[in-house]
């Protein structure tokens, strides 16, 4: 049985295409001077990018996502009694419109980095 550790690790070894691209632009405080991280165990579950200084996390939701609506209602709920504020974006959303995704996400953090 893989442990949320060893998993993580391997989901952030084989990211998707569109993980990678977004993360080329959350990387190394890339977005506004925020530190996100990638594949970040919350209790049972892992988050796509996580910014502990804004209590903010982006989920990429892929097309699998359509057919676990109640999966993922359940899952940001949990995150949401941890503190943190979730982010939801389409494959779609991230091909088609990419400056507006990245734009919704840094919508979404505070007005300054708060470190």
């Amino acid at each position: 049985m893989e442990t949320i550790l060893t998993k993580a690790r391997r989901l952030r070894r084989d990211m998707t295409l569109t993980e990678r691209v977004v993360w080329g632009v959350l990387r190394a405080r890339g977005l506004r001077g925020f530190k996100f991280r990638r594949q970040v165990p919350v209790g049972p579950f892992i988050s796509d990018f996580l910014c502990a200084e804004a209590g903010l996390i982006i989920e990429i939701d892929g097309d699998t996502h359509s057919h676990q609506i109640a999966y993922d209602r359940r899952r940001t709920m949990y995150l949401e009694t941890q503190g943190y504020r979730v982010v939801r974006i389409t494959n779609r959303e991230v091909r088609e419109n990419f400056e507006g995704a990245m734009n919704y996400i840094s919508e979404s953090l505070p007005k300054y980095p708060l470190t």
